[in-house]
């Protein structure tokens, strides 16, 4: 076997060596794109105080807010509270640290992280609670905010497929903070639908190297709707 091969059999392999204390960013859209194995292990571990970067902290039964009835997570950065009663209970009542983050902020902070560059100024968030204790600089005429980068312990993306070597397909809308979440951790684990062989990939489709990417494991999943809109029933009367 190669020695560039990223492919691990347990999601115990996957996720060894993370710790208390421990910062993880996390992919992934409400539920769309969770690499929601991997948050499942971290739950069967237990690990506990960790910092937790994603979009959103998932639902009250799925992704990221299974860690916290059992309060694994000691402080969450995220865009919003989504649809979690816990996430918002536990932040209201001082429970769980919390810092909200406008979307692209968020997104550009896991970027820089994973391109070296440690700070960055935006425009927004200027003049609100977001840029609170921040350096605000005029540039051009117009006022921006610092922001710092933001790096992981670990990063826990999910993909579609993966070759070995860990070089990564997304699917639709599941690429969504997932290759940004994969550059910025300093292991960076990744589940996957399908995993080939060396070559099988078109390098022109491929969206993350496997240079960033330090684990590769293949799961199944299911697929969960975070808020389900259906069309009323038709009926029609008989001839």
């Amino acid at each position: 076997m190669s020695g560039l091969n990223k492919v691990v059999s347990s999601y115990q392999d996957a996720m060894q060596g993370l710790e208390d204390g421990m910062t993880v960013i996390a992919g992934g859209f409400g539920l769309c794109g969770i690499p929601e194995n991997l948050i499942n292990e971290i739950k069967r571990k237990g690990t506990q105080n960790l910092t937790m970067v994603s979009n959103n902290c998932g639902t009250t039964e799925h992704g990221l807010g299974v860690l916290l009835p059992s309060k694994q997570i000691r402080k969450m950065i995220a865009s919003y509270v989504g649809e979690n009663q816990h996430f918002e209970s536990q932040m209201l009542s001082g429970e769980l640290e919390v810092e909200l983050t406008p979307q692209g902020t968020l997104a550009e902070k896991m970027r820089a992280a994973g391109a070296g560059i440690p700070a960055f100024f935006t425009a927004t968030g200027v003049g609100t609670e977001v840029a609170k204790g921040k350096e605000v600089r005029q540039i051009n005429g117009r006022e921006y905010v610092l922001e710092h980068a933001i790096g992981g312990d670990f990063a826990i993306v999910k993909a579609w497929k993966a070759d070995e070597y860990g070089n990564l397909i997304y699917r639709k809308t599941a690429r969504n903070f997932n290759p940004l979440a994969a550059t910025a951790g300093r292991i960076t684990v990744v589940e996957v639908e399908e995993i080939v062989a060396v070559g099988e990939l078109n390098p022109d489709e491929i969206h993350t190297p496997g240079i960033y990417v330090d684990r590769v494991i293949q799961g199944t999943f299911s697929k969960h709707i975070e808020q389900r809109t259906v069309r009323p029933a038709t009926h029609h009367q008989g001839a």
